[in-house]
């Protein structure tokens, strides 16, 4: 179809109603996400707190899957409801969807605060409530980009979305220093502190929020939201499990479970493809991919994801199992400053965000995106460089670095795709974006601990052997700890745990207090694990490098600034594909035609 596209031109009283609203819509949107991604990495630092809370230790093998589904539970069910919420959006409101997510989100706030339960039943009590709490998540994710476009002029969109994103990479970070904090004082602080900031905003959206949107009275695709939702559950359930070992494995992508929920998983999303061009009134509306703009826009954010997903889980375990311990930090210490040494990057977000937002409603999202991709791929080379026991000021640049070429990238990427959607579908194609980065940064984390356990694997059971062994540690114990798998010791890092006291256990008690007070003292096993998590690493951000490489390409792909022109181009016959969807044209020099904008 025609790729050229003409700009909006509000009216001056449309304008004049947007400047007195556009701020209020802006201003909730982005408390709404930045308190959705700040719960989804307040728990990451805050686990060990909350774990002896409820009495149970997450290093035991058979409790190991409440910690990956603690870790990963939230964002799971994110990125299987934010298509069929945004889609709902489109048909009964966005704003009333998104102040009844800020509504359930606060809600399940409350449960998990309020948690009375113990022990592996008190487990499975938080992790369901984070799921609730995750759907929550998925109404303020799904709807936010759409309500901001809609409140927003088409030349002011991308500093509202460069501030709204920018607020949702921060959160992540921000998470990261408030479970640190919160967590060693009491853990249900770590779910307290959503209470009055849920409540705040649910009483302002509901008070100040308008609709804006055009809404499209559908049916419900049931068919199109089962097969969908079914489909992505078995990928992501079989990705999780997949990190966990198996039959003598280090990890379980052998295992027959996680290659038949993969393999099942993908059949019911080929059956969901084969469904939405079928039925009459689609969830998923796949003729959406025939505009350049949202199809180039969505493929790069998909790869960044893939390519920064699992950068904070591999930042934070180098920190916490090597470099901190290794310069002082007790282990229980490391994950408040793991990220408190992770600010730098927030720093970057924050400022290149909105200003990149604004930029690129002057100039176009092309220059922006595809600069912020290379840009983080040359980070990643640059941390590929640094040697494992490194200069915090080097490390801390770099950050930065990461951090503007994120910000940089992802405000002119959202602002295109939002600006090419016809304002029917702009909350059905925001979901379709997020379900996107939701995936990958899912399938990014099991790439990246994959690749980090491959590497020790490889060489930590030899290190720690010899180590033990030369440290005083009877051969049979250290044969034993040896030859555990990898991941129990990265998850002991990634927890703050010691983890030469989490895996020897009652064979400390044996031993001279001098040697045991060696072997688990701060620089025993981070000297150990250093060389072998170094093979990993390298692996992890060659990956990283690659991805954003592609995502670049993806970008400049996108073409030049695009908004969506409700009127059918009068060459456009009528029932096409592109005289329903309507026509996505170059805007700011006239130009049109197929391929304008390249």
């Amino acid at each position: 179809m025609t790729d050229a596209i003409a700009e909006e031109v509000p009216t001056l009283d449309q304008l004049d109603r947007s400047d007195r609203y556009k701020w209020v819509a802006l201003s909730n949107t982005t408390i709404g996400t930045l308190l959705a991604t700040v719960n989804l990495s307040i728990v990451l630092i805050a686990l060990p707190n909350i774990f002896r809370g409820i009495g149970l230790n997450p290093l035991v093998p058979s409790n190991t899957s409440y910690l990956l589904w603690m870790l990963l539970g939230f964002m799971v069910v994110n990125a299987v409801c934010v298509v069929s919420l945004g889609r709902l959006g489109d048909m009964y409101g966005r704003v009333k969807l998104y102040n009844l997510g800020f509504a359930i989100f606060t809600a399940f706030s409350i449960l998990l605060s309020v948690s009375w339960l113990h022990g592996a039943s008190g487990a499975l009590f938080l992790i369901l409530m984070r799921v609730g709490q995750g759907v929550g998540g998925a109404f303020l994710m799904a709807n936010s980009p759409a309500i901001l476009t809609d409140a927003f002029p088409a030349n002011e969109r991308g500093l509202a979305l460069g501030v709204n994103m920018g607020a949702a990479i921060a959160g992540q970070f921000i998470g990261l220093v408030l479970g640190g904090v919160l967590g060693p004082l009491n853990w249900r602080l770590v779910f307290v502190i959503s209470v009055p900031i849920g409540l705040f905003g649910t009483l302002w959206g509901y008070l100040k929020l308008q609709e804006r949107g055009t809404r499209r009275h559908d049916p419900v695709d049931w068919w199109g939201n089962l097969t969908f939702a079914l489909g992505l559950v078995g990928v992501v359930y079989g990705i999780t499990y997949g990190l966990l070992p198996y039959g003598g494995h280090t990890m379980g992508w052998t295992n027959p479970k996680v290659l038949g929920t993969i393999l099942g998983g993908l059949a019911l999303l080929v059956v969901f493809c084969v469904i939405e061009t079928r039925v009459e009134h689609p969830m998923f509306r796949l003729p959406l991919f025939r505009i350049r703009a949202f199809s180039a826009g969505n493929a790069a954010a998909f790869l960044s994801a893939i390519g920064r997903g699992g950068i904070m889980f591999i930042l934070i375990i180098w920190l916490q199992g090597i470099w901190l311990p290794q310069h002082g930090y007790d282990f229980a210490r490391t994950p408040l400053w793991a990220g408190i040494y992770m600010l730098p990057l927030t720093g970057g977000v924050l400022v290149a965000g909105p200003l990149s937002g604004f930029l690129s409603d002057r100039f176009g999202p092309r220059p922006f995106a595809t600069g912020g991709m290379v840009a983080s791929a040359t980070g990643f080379v640059l941390l590929e460089i640094l040697p494992v026991d490194f200069n915090y000021l080097a490390f801390a640049g770099i950050l930065v670095l990461l951090g503007l070429a994120m910000g940089v990238f992802v405000a002119p990427v959202q602002a295109g795709v939002m600006n090419s959607l016809p304002p029917a579908e702009r909350g059905s194609g925001a979901g379709m974006m997020n379900t996107a980065m939701s995936t990958a940064m899912v399938l990014s984390i099991g790439v990246f601990f994959t690749l980090i356990i491959l590497g020790l694997s490889s060489r930590l059971p030899t290190a720690l052997y010899h180590g033990l062994v030369s440290a005083g540690v009877p051969v049979g114990p250290a044969h034993r700890v040896s030859h555990l798998p990898a991941v129990g010791s990265l998850f002991a890092a990634f927890l703050g745990y010691n983890p030469m006291q989490s895996l020897l256990g009652r064979t400390l008690a044996h031993l001279p207090h001098a040697q045991a007070a060696y072997v688990t003292g701060r620089s025993f096993f981070p000297r150990l694990i250093s060389g072998p998590f170094d093979n990993g690493l390298r692996e992890a951000f060659d990956f990283a490098a690659a991805a954003c490489l592609l995502a670049a390409g993806a970008a400049w792909a996108i073409g030049q600034r695009y908004v969506h022109q409700e009127a059918p181009a009068p060459a456009v016959a009528a029932g096409s594909p592109a005289g329903d969807l309507g026509v996505a044209r170059l805007a700011g020099e006239g130009i049109g035609g197929p391929g304008a904008g390249t």
